[in-house]
């Protein structure tokens, strides 16, 4: 446990996710800032080859099996046996028991509007018909916490921006915060360590700096977490998908502001928001900067 009470929390110095580069600025004076590093990361599961990702590069096994329990590669009760990361190569390799072929389902590949272009394939859908979230209440008060102390905590986005930031929470508690180039990779690591630590979904909230897409609602709902919000906006097809499976969705969390576009009936209204900062942009206006 971090000391701000987080399981895992971002790693702003950590020298491998940033570099230094000089440029000059807009009076022409010599400037230098962080820019977050892009990797590339080959998943394997077995013997078979499935993605290649673009990633910062941190936590590279819980992205593997977040990807892969995400897309419906690891079935429920599936033994994995050892994950395998090698840096050089920039490879992952999952190995499980069970056999591994997914041809017809790779050629099957749906890019989708997430940052550094996220793939789902073509049968994700699918598993949705499967999905039965739980009827979770959520206080008001919890969400303005949570959205207080997510966006003043230090993170890559606050040093160098063009990142996005996914958290799993319970109540008002951040647990376990993930950054990466693309929303869609901070919520795989986010499954991955669910899956690895075997936490449980049907109580938690999980938190996206990132828009509220089709992939994110499809991808929270097949985790079996029952609440997400964000400070960015929707898509239709993200809220009809929400509405489909029962997923609480709530958007555009700015200050005492917010949307709730599905389960509505689940929120509690207990926050005081006279002791709700009006603006809560501030607190990552370097990081906007950075953008």
């Amino acid at each position: 446990m971090k000391d701000n009470g987080l399981i895992i929390a971002p790693d702003p110095d950590a020298v491998r996710l940033t570099r230094a580069v000089k440029g000059v600025d807009h009076l022409g004076q010599p400037q230098e800032i962080r820019v977050v590093e892009e990797r590339p990361l080959t998943i394997f599961l077995n013997g078979q080859e499935i993605v290649t990702a673009m990633t910062i590069g941190d936590y590279p096994e819980y992205l593997a099996l977040g990807f892969l329990r995400n897309q419906g590669m690891l079935q429920d009760g599936e033994v994995v046996h050892r994950v395998d990361y090698d840096e050089e190569l920039e490879t992952v390799v999952v190995r499980t028991d069970g056999k591994t072929n997914y041809e017809e389902k790779l050629q099957k590949k749906t890019r989708t509007s997430g940052c550094a272009v996220g793939t789902v394939f073509g049968d994700m859908m699918e598993g949705l018909d499967k999905v039965s979230l739980p009827d979770v209440s959520v206080k008001t008060s919890w969400l303005y916490d949570l959205a207080h102390q997510i966006n003043t905590l230090p993170s890559l986005y606050l040093q160098a921006g063009a990142i996005h930031g996914t958290v799993l929470c319970q109540e008002n508690r951040p647990l376990v915060y993930m950054e990466d180039v693309g929303r869609h990779n901070a919520v795989d690591k986010i499954a991955g360590w669910m899956l690895s630590e075997r936490a449980a979904a049907g109580d938690k909230i999980l938190y996206t700096t990132g828009r509220l897409t089709s992939e994110m609602v499809i991808k929270t709902a097949l985790m079996g977490i029952p609440v997400l919000a964000s400070r960015s906006g929707f898509t239709a097809w993200g809220v009809e998908i929400a509405r489909q499976v029962g997923l609480t969705l709530i958007g555009r969390m700015r200050g005492k502001r917010f949307i709730c576009l599905n389960g509505a009936e689940r929120l509690i209204w207990d926050a005081d928001l006279s002791q709700v900062a009006d603006d809560s942009k501030k607190s990552r206006r370097k990081g906007a900067e950075n953008d």
